[in-house]
Formats: structure tokens, sequence, C-alpha cells
């Protein structure tokens, strides 16, 4: 439910601020006044194109801020902010800012959205009739749900839409299993081949540096030797002159010396393991190059085994360090394609268990909407003659999917589609081809107030879209007498299932309102502004007698006006809900005729 509108530098709007509560309330004024445009503004605050027009001359821009009541909000208003993290507990403010620059922010408790997620959720918001661009009733997907509300299949709807999702989720998985077993004989005697050649490689993860260390070595055995020939001669095999032998002595002659000065003894220890380390490395030595051979044999099998990794890893691209990974890899996609027959099987056998429940629940679906297109169209048309269109005839168009084509689509087994003849002897042809934008508007009030009335009964529960805010942009236009009175009641009785905001120019309207508010145009002879006033007793009893009379309010209309007050406040909610049947409307245009 809308609360609250505030709205600052639009049109011929300076500030506005307006308290908005459930039931029925009119927007009454002198034309130009500006009601339409606290429409407009409604409009842009849930999505609709802004262009820089809208700001006012003097400013630099326009804002529109809307609050909306979530407690008793269609549910997926909820689910809508909760994917999209907005924090929300119930209430929800959304901020629509308009610059000179022709830039347009939006913003949802603060947190900036991009407009088209405004109009997703300010679909849900609230609907706003009399602009064609705005008629959600010319939407084949609106009109399907429409019927499935008026069906009470909502449920029905929903499950069909989840069974849609499954069976193509199992169908992508179906498909891409299907194309990986295509190739899968020559891809099983591909990878059997590669995999048998790593396999046979047996590549170890520290095998390459090993291999190149020796490789190394083996290369360079004769530069070895004389290298280790060379420290051997100085260190251990000189004769007098290896540094074995120069240590030894030394360490003969502080043994002597430390017989004389105790202090020369500090140094044997040091000295003499220094000389144990020569030894020590002489022989390592001795050893070193009695092992030191060329081996052609182990040379050749090493260069042999390293120009196979190489191979290898040229062939898979991949560096030769990289082999022992790809193995990993093609073992399992080996694998994998192992398995596929029985995962084909089994996708199979699921994709068949998915189409077969979505054509069960889509049969339901079919069913519930053929028995409930009759009715609705016969309730729509009964409306239509008692709201200035009498003759004219409401269908609804179930259209056959073919069997293929409707496998491919959530929304069942037919195309939805309204048909309307707004004069007798006319074919019913396509709502959006024929219907002028005042005889829209009464079908969506029919429409709205027929579900209304649906939604009453034991056997139907209440649609989702009667939570939102619904507005009617001059849905009276056109009308006049008993029709008009019969509107105000069909919008009175709409309003006691949702909040229901209508701009209108009869009183007949008016005087069923719950609320009543006027707007009217004030000016200094250099700007122009709007203002929203609340009417209530005889403020109120002044514009309905203003309504009624025109420019001389006589005393006689002042009467009629307070007349006509009290009889809309002791209507009960089922006189204005017992519109259903044309018996119903004739009492009412009877009761019109009479006042």
């Amino acid at each position: 439910m809308l609360t609250h509108l505030q709205i600052r530098d639009f049109a011929i709007i300076d500030a506005v601020e307006v308290e908005l509560h459930d039931g029925l309330t009119v927007l009454t004024g002198e034309t130009g006044a500006g009601k339409s445009i606290l429409v407009d503004a409604l409009q842009l605050a849930v999505g609709a194109r802004a262009g820089t027009e809208a700001i006012r001359h003097d400013a630099a821009r326009a804002e529109i801020a809307a609050t909306f009541d979530l407690r008793a909000a269609d549910p997926a208003v909820r689910g809508w902010l909760t994917e999209q993290s907005i924090e929300a507990d119930d209430e929800l403010v959304v901020r629509r800012v308009i610059t000179r620059e022709g830039k347009s922010r939006a913003y949802l408790n603060g947190q900036q959205v991009p407009i088209q997620g405004l109009r997703e959720v300010g679909a849900l918001l609230a609907e706003i009739h009399g602009q064609h661009e705005f008629q959600s009733l010319l939407k084949p997907a609106a009109q399907r749900r429409l019927l499935d509300a008026y069906a009470g299949s909502e449920s029905l709807a929903t499950a069909l839409a989840s069974l849609h999702r499954e069976r193509l989720d199992r169908s992508s998985a179906l498909t891409q299993l299907e194309d990986d077993a295509r190739d899968r004989h020559d891809r099983l005697d591909l990878l059997r081949h590669m995999v048998g050649e790593l396999d046979a490689l047996s590549l170890q993860a520290d095998e390459l540096p090993a291999l190149a260390a020796e490789r190394t070595r083996l290369a360079n055995t004769g530069r070895l030797a004389e290298t280790a020939r060379a420290a051997l001669e100085l260190l251990y095999e000189a004769e007098n002159g290896s540094a074995q032998s120069q240590a030894a002595r030394a360490l003969g002659l502080l043994r002597q010396g430390a017989t004389l000065d105790a202090r020369l003894g500090d140094l044997l220890h040091g000295l003499d393991e220094a000389v144990a380390g020569l030894t020590e490395a002489g022989r390592s030595l001795t050893r070193y190059l009695d092992g030191l051979e060329a081996d052609p044999t182990r040379q050749e099998q090493i260069e042999q085994r390293l120009a196979a990794i190489e191979s290898l890893a040229r062939k898979h691209r991949v560096a030769p360090s990289e082999l022992p990974t790809k193995a990993t890899e093609l073992h399992a996609e080996l694998a994998r394609l192992d398995g596929v027959s029985q995962g084909l099987e089994s996708l199979r056998a699921g994709v068949s268990a998915a189409v077969q429940a979505w054509q069960r629940c889509a049969a339901q679906l079919s069913a519930a909407r053929q028995r409930a297109a009759q009715e609705l169209g016969t309730a729509i048309s009964a409306r239509m003659q008692t709201l200035g269109m009498a003759g004219g005839r409401f269908e609804v168009a179930l259209q056959p999917i073919a069997a293929e084509a409707a496998l491919t689509t959530p929304a069942g087994l037919e195309e939805v589609e309204f048909l309307v003849s707004a004069n007798a002897g006319q074919p019913p042809r396509p709502l959006a081809r024929i219907a002028s934008g005042g005889e829209l508007s009464r079908l969506s009030l029919a429409v709205q107030v027929t579900l209304a009335g649906r939604a009453t009964r034991s056997d139907a529960a209440e649609p989702a879209r009667l939570r939102t805010c619904m507005v009617f942009d001059e849905v009276d236009s056109g009308v006049g007498g008993a029709v008009a009175e019969i509107v105000g009641r069909e919008l009175a009785a709409l309003g006691r299932g949702t909040q229901v905001l209508c701009v209108t120019h009869l009183p007949q309207v008016a005087a069923l309102a719950d609320r009543h508010l006027r707007i009217s145009k004030l000016t200094d002879g250099r700007t122009t502004r709007t203002q929203v006033t609340p009417l209530a007793g005889a403020t109120r009893i002044e514009e309905v007698a203003r309504m009624l009379g025109g420019i001389d309010i006589t005393a006689t209309a002042r009467e009629h006006a307070a007349e006509m007050l009290e009889a809309g406040s002791r209507l009960s909610p089922s006189a204005l809900l017992g519109a259903d049947t044309p018996a119903g409307g004739s009492a009412r245009r009877s009761r019109g005729r009479a006042r």
C-alpha cells in the first residue's frame, strides 16, 4: 500500500506531500489543476521513462519519493528485494531523481538500483490504469496471469514454471552428454593411446632434476677427474708439499713446543682436527676418482629418456614437468567417457520423467483455464453493459500451442488472449487493437472488480495482484449519469480489498470514496504551483457541489452533494459487490435515474 508521496520540482509542482490510506481515494479539481501530474509522478516512482521536460522550469532536478507499506504486499516484492540484497522490514521507500543533464537515478531504501530493476519491483507495487504504455491488461503475460488468478490456479502456474525449469536443466545436461557420446568412440581410442604412452613413460614428479644432473655429470667425466686429481695432489698426495703433510708437520712442532709452554697446547686440538679433516678429504677424493668412470651406455639411456619426455611434452603442448598432471587429467576424462553409457540412460529417464510431470501439470492448468475462460468472459461482458459499453462483449480466447513448441515455454498448453467488442454487432478483436483509452480503463476496472468479487468466494484464494496499489486516471472518461454511479460503486467495491486511487471529474464517483483529495492550482502572476488538500465534512460537500453545479454553487447543489455523500457512506460491502449480475446493474441504473 502506498502511504506517502512526496514530489519536488516536477512539472508545475514545487513541493507536495500527500499522506495516503487504504480503500478508495479520489483526486478531484478543475481541469489543468494537476491531478494527472500526481499520477505521472507515481509512474516515474515505479519505473516510467523520464525526460528533462518533467523538471519544473526553474529547478535543476525533479525528485519523487514514494513510501510503501509492505505488511500486506505481494510476497514477490520481498522475494525480489531479498534477491537484490536490499534490506526492508515493513516499509519500502522508492526515490527517483531526474536531472537537467538527462540523468535518472533510482533508490530503494537508500540503495541505488538500475531503472530496469525499479520497473520490476514497481510492477509489483502499483498498477496504473489509464495510459496505454502502463496498461498491463494489454500484455499477453498479464492476461494469462489474470485468467489464472480468476481460475484460482496460480499455484498450478507456479508449479508449471518450476517443472519447466527442471526439464530445461535436465535436457541441457543430456544434450551435453550426448554431444560427448557422439565422438565417444574416437575420443576413447585416442585417450587410451595417450594414457598408455604416459603410463609407459611413468614420469615421477622429482625425476627430471635427477636426470638432468646425471646427464651433466656423465658428459663431463674427464673434466671432473682432472679436477679431483689436482685437488687430491694438493691436499694429500704431493710429497713434502701437500696440505695434509704440512699440517701434520706443524702439529708435531707444536706438540714439542707445548712441553715448554702450555699456552701452545691450546692450539693442538684445532690443528689436530684440521689434519684429520684433510686426511679424510684425501681419502674421499680417492674413492670419488675410483668410482668416476665414463659410462657411455648409461649416458645413452639418459639421453633417450629425456628425449622421450620432451617428445611427449611437445605432443601434449605442456612443459615436461607438467606431464604427470596431464596424465591425471586424461585418466579422469577416460573414466568419465567410460561412464557415459550409464549416465545417458539415467539422464534420458530423468528428462522423460520431467516432461511427463510437466504435461500432467499443464493438462490440469489447461482444464482450469478452459473452465474459467467462459465464466470470466460472461462476468466481464455483464459489467460492460453497466459501464457505458452497452452491447459490448468480452471473450477469453485460448489458442492451443503445438506440443513441441509448448515444451519450450513455461506458460502451458495455450496462449491466452483477451478479445473485446465494444459495440453490438461487431466481432470481438484483440483488446490492444480496438479499445480506446477510456474503454480500456473501464475494461480494466471491470476485470479488477470481477477478480475482487471472485476473491471473496470460498473456493478461490485471494490473488496476489490485489495487494498492489491501483491507480485509475480518469477511468470515468466519457460516462455520466447512472453509468457514472455504477463506475463509482465498482471502484468503491474494488477499494474494499486493495488500495485504489482515482482521478475523476464525476461527483457520483467522488461521493462514494473513502477519502477525498482536492488538487488546485495557485498562482501569484509570476509562478504557478499545485496544492493538494484533504477534504472532509463541509469542504468535501463544497467540492462535490462544485462538481455538480459548476462555477456558481447553489444551496440546492450543496444539499444534493450532502445527500450523495450520506448515501455513499451507508453503502455496505455486499451492496457494492452485488454488481456481478446484469440484474444488479439494472437495479442500480434505476436508482441512478431516480436520484
